[in-house]
């Protein structure tokens, strides 16, 4: 017998009204008590990017702290926006998150004028969960061991270079890194950094600046070669590989980062939970682990320091569009 039909019961026996109805309403609250059903997080791209490999390392941890499944589902397609317009439309009660990044909110604005949802006003701001250094890397077979002679190769013979998409990060720091050393580099643009990647490894394309989770574990197997770090310093994944600022071309900064969105809408202490849970996700030494080993730096901080971050990255990566002259295909 359920909680409701044994209060009703006991309230028709007793003829206390007023009982059957605190009863009624204490089940409903019990019944209703977040979460009670698994959670979506959306991920923009295929299996084996950075996006999916995040999505799922915050979800095994914050699975176990809200005592639900974690389902995470891949929509790739037009650089991570197919997912954060179906997260952008989803009922705003904090079962249906995307896995959201510089491509889908704070870059989309300036790529898709006919774009199905606003990244300003669309989107609760739950926490950031990872933040990454782009890596520039090399097909094995290109003649080139550094910046300096990647460079003069480039302009000796058009190179080509993969992206997870047009107005994705890695196109748009590609396009920035062309700008400031005067690289010759043709676009090949992919429906996310899986494909693109196993095309430089067969060598269908010369080049990629991708995330780090992306590739990683390809340069350390010797199957990819990578010349420099898009990060302000080098990083301890790979601490032989200097940075492109280091490289001759000083200020450069090529970076991503990861982080959890709910619809707009999703009430205060459903989006406070949330937060709460990917706090101290991160906080767990096995997680921290995890995400390091995989090329990344576990970030966190409250909802309102993500929404302020999302600001802030969207007129910095409208000002590279317009200094670079980048044009979308």
């Amino acid at each position: 017998m359920t909680r409701l039909a044994l209060c009703a019961g006991v309230a028709r026996a007793a003829g206390w009204a007023v009982l059957a109805g605190v009863c009624a309403v204490g089940g409903a609250q019990a019944q209703d008590k977040f979460p009670n059903r698994p959670v979506r997080i959306l991920a923009g791209f295929p299996p084996g990017g950075g996006t999916d490999v995040t999505a799922r390392i915050i979800g095994i941890k914050l699975s176990e702290l809200l005592g639900q499944q974690i389902v995470v589902e891949n929509h790739p397609g037009a650089s991570g926006t197919i997912a954060a317009e179906l997260v952008a439309k989803a009922l705003p009660d904090g079962y249906t998150m995307l896995m959201g990044l510089p491509n889908s909110n704070a870059v989309a604005g300036y790529v898709y004028p006919k774009l199905g949802y606003n990244p300003a006003t669309d989107f609760a701001a739950v926490a950031m969960v990872n933040k990454v250094s782009l890596v520039l890397t090399l097909y094995p077979g290109v003649k080139a061991t550094d910046v300096k002679s990647f460079v003069a190769l480039s302009k000796q013979t058009q190179l080509r270079y993969a992206s997870s998409g047009n107005g994705s990060v890695q196109h748009l720091a590609t396009e920035q890194f062309k700008a400031a050393t005067g690289a010759d580099l043709l676009h090949i643009p992919y429906k996310g950094s899986g494909q693109a990647v196993v095309d430089l490894m067969a060598g269908q394309v010369d080049v990629n600046f991708d995330t780090m989770p992306t590739v990683l574990s390809y340069i350390k197997a010797g199957r990819l070669r990578a010349i420099a770090v898009g990060a302000p310093q080098r990083t301890v994944q790979l601490p032989d590989v200097p940075t492109v600022s280091e490289s001759g071309v000083p200020g450069f900064e090529a970076t991503n980062w990861y982080g959890l969105y709910a619809p707009a809408k999703t009430p205060k202490d459903v989006i406070a939970r949330l937060n709460k849970e990917v706090n101290a996700s991160l906080k767990a030494p096995e997680m921290r682990e995890k995400i390091i080993n995989s090329g990344g730096n576990p970030q966190g901080g409250t909802s309102e320091e993500f929404q302020e971050f999302t600001k802030a990255e969207t007129v910095k990566w409208g000002k590279i569009i317009r200094d670079a002259k980048i044009k979308f295909d």
